[in-house]
């Protein structure tokens, strides 16, 4: 943060206010890490905090200390609306556009309070009174903790902030692997652990809680994968049928995505994933190097994220987006195979 914007926020949090936090659609161990620990922070400086999600989140994520305490437009309509009309200033973390919460959008652009944005993707939004963005960080967990430490706040580190703030760092890094993952990054966790986050515990609360219906549904997608050597690419698809024969609960194919880039000689993955409740396609892209999936997304998907991680949608069927997806590999074939 610059010293204005440290100014800014200072003179903001210089008095008790009602504080609304809000997380993006379908929110990862990024955003909800980073929402809790900045509201566990700011509820020791004297703030009444409210953290708000769009809607609920994968039971891989619910152990997180305070997620409890989340409420949820999905789940308690009425209430949230009433905490953010009435809330004095209103931070949105791990999104940087409005249309990212959903149907939260229209209540927030409707909402007195101030802005505060704090986010690690690309091409901000102009709503807020401070902007804290930096595309080069790994996560917006981290940005948090630089946000506190901007504040003279450190002391304030508990273990339940350390715990909310490193479960989003690792999920945000793909446990700490990812290019955007710094000497920074690594003494920030270093400083987490110090300040009670139990690593160990932390990684087998995320990644070893595998159902067997989540382990055949990754089964299936693996079978289901397609290698196009020509461009450097794999996908992989799973229909609606498929979900449902596997009992699919949210955040059963997170991570899903990774096995197809994970194969020698691929520089680009993609994953596409029927959803016939709101009649999309779900895409999921990553990449290696410095092929753009951020550029891609937005092209072609009305997606976006990062260089090496983004999302989009398609609003045609499954069988037509990936017709579509192969359509214009060849436009990449040059810069695929020069990444």
């Amino acid at each position: 943060m610059n010293s204005e914007a440290i100014s800014v926020t200072n003179k903001l949090l210089s008095t008790p206010k009602n504080i609304v936090i809000v997380g993006h659609k379908n929110p990862d161990g990024d955003a909800i890490g980073s929402c809790l620990g900045l509201g566990n922070f700011l509820r020791q400086k004297g703030m009444k905090v409210t953290v708000i999600m769009p809607n609920n989140f994968p039971k891989f994520l619910q152990w997180i200390p305070e997620t409890d305490s989340i409420l949820t437009l999905e789940r308690e309509p009425e209430e949230t609306k009433n905490v953010i009309k009435n809330a004095d200033l209103i931070f949105t973390l791990d999104f940087n556009t409005l249309n990212r919460t959903g149907d939260l959008e229209e209540f927030l652009e409707n909402a007195k309070a101030d802005f505060i944005l704090i986010d690690h993707h690309q091409q901000p939004g102009d709503y807020a009174v401070v902007t804290y963005s930096d595309v080069a960080m790994c996560s917006t967990s981290e940005m948090v903790y630089h946000f506190i430490e901007s504040l003279k706040g450190v002391q304030l580190l508990n273990k339940e902030i350390a715990t909310q703030l490193y479960v989003g760092i690792m999920t945000d890094t793909g446990s700490f692997r990812y290019p955007a993952t710094t000497a920074t990054t690594h003494r920030v966790i270093a400083n987490l652990i110090e300040a009670g986050a139990k690593n160990s515990e932390i990684h087998q609360n995320i990644y070893d809680t595998n159902s067997p219906d989540r382990l055949k549904l990754l089964g299936i997608a693996l079978n289901n994968l397609v290698m196009i050597p020509a461009y450097k690419t794999a996908y992989i698809t799973i229909s609606q049928k498929e979900l449902d024969n596997n009992n699919f609960k949210k955040g059963d194919t997170e991570g899903f995505v990774n096995y197809a880039l994970s194969m020698s000689g691929v520089i680009f993955a993609a994953i596409f994933i029927e959803n016939k409740k709101e009649e999309i396609i779900k895409i999921s892209l990553r990449s290696k190097g410095s092929f753009s999936v951020n550029d891609f997304s937005r092209k072609h998907f009305n997606g976006g994220g990062h260089i090496n991680a983004a999302g989009g949608r398609s609003l045609l069927t499954l069988d037509e987006t990936i017709a579509y997806f192969k359509s214009v590999l060849p436009n990449y074939k040059q810069v695929l195979n020069e990444s």
